[in-house]
């Protein structure tokens, strides 16, 4: 996806906290997601933990109540065991939340569209001691970081920061500083829905997810081969594999240009609560650094295979939510 003039006022629109509650029948049309690494996790753990119990806990629900109790989403882990609480009490929401509950139900609409495919049920496949395969099935993040297990890297936060190439903009991803052609990963399961050369991007792919909620952007990959072999617009990828390779390419009209200081991955996420938002003056695109943060614990294995070349995961994967 080009990076257009246009993105420079997402940031004139209202923040989460200014108007999370909109009219019936409305989208949702920005989300400021401001929620920690560590009130992911605790979430996260919690929502493990009460996993195939008589009350299951969702995670996005504990996080679109603490929310709601604190006003916004910047809150502590001891806000998200107080909203697991509630939760895991007799009453439903609605009960006990009052007037408030159009406001959870606001949190858990944003949130889902943010974490929604990131947490489920899913299988590996796993070698036997007698040297036959199975498959081995796990409930819990079956997201992958976009940096391939293995390859150090460096972020920051980073997001809104000042860009000056073309025109003045915002920062809308999070960088992660590499070494060159170091693989890189398909956050979720989704379908490629942008491939090839942008100036800004370099070369770039966006993978939309297969709830369509999401959609990855990946930039500045690799000179010369910048993806996997054989990968194209159309193809369907499951979550996990490897899709390019970090490069600096970009900042050129020329194709096939190195014009960025640092070998980076720009990763980008992008909302999308209907399709009119996708190529638009309203296009949402969120602070990435945490989920990045999240997604470190849960890195895929890859190697490339001596005989074809291509690379390929070392433990195949089932997503049994689907």
């Amino acid at each position: 996806m080009a990076v257009k003039k246009r993105l420079v006022f997402l940031f004139l629109a209202c923040s989460l906290l200014a108007c999370p509650v909109r009219a019936e029948g409305d989208i949702i049309k920005w989300v400021d997601f401001d929620v920690s690494g560590r009130a992911m996790s605790r979430a996260l753990a919690l929502d493990i933990e009460s996993h195939g119990q008589e009350k299951a806990l969702s995670w996005i629900d504990i996080l679109a109540l603490a929310a709601t109790r604190e006003g916004g989403g910047n809150f502590s882990a001891a806000a998200v065991n107080r909203a697991a609480k509630e939760l895991a009490g007799d009453k439903p929401p609605a009960e006990f939340l009052g007037k408030q509950y159009r406001y959870f139900q606001y949190y858990q609409e944003a949130y889902t569209a943010v974490l929604g495919g990131l947490v489920g049920n899913y299988a590996i496949e796993v070698t036997r001691e007698d040297g036959s395969k199975t498959w081995s099935a796990a409930y819990g993040l079956k997201a992958f970081s976009p940096i391939a297990a293995g390859y150090g890297y460096g972020h920051y936060e980073d997001f809104g920061a000042a860009r000056g190439y073309g025109f003045a903009r915002r920062h809308l991803g999070n960088d992660l500083l590499g070494s060159l052609g170091t693989p890189i990963i398909s956050v979720e399961s989704g379908t490629v829905e942008a491939l090839g050369w942008n100036q800004y991007g370099g070369w770039r792919v966006g993978i939309r997810s297969d709830d369509r909620k999401r959609y990855y952007y990946y930039a500045h990959l690799r000179k010369d081969n910048p993806y996997a072999a054989g990968l194209k617009e159309g193809d369907h990828v499951a979550a996990g594999d490897v899709i390019g390779f970090m490069g600096r390419t970009g900042y050129s009209a020329k194709e096939n240009t190195n014009n960025i200081d640092a070998v980076h991955l720009h990763f980008g996420i992008q909302l999308v609560f209907d399709e009119s938002q996708k190529e638009c003056n309203s296009e949402i695109w969120i602070d990435a650094y945490d989920i990045v943060n999240l997604l470190d614990s849960h890195r895929s294995s890859v190697r490339r295979n001596g005989q074809t070349g291509k690379w390929e995961r070392v433990y195949p994967y089932r997503d049994l939510d689907q």
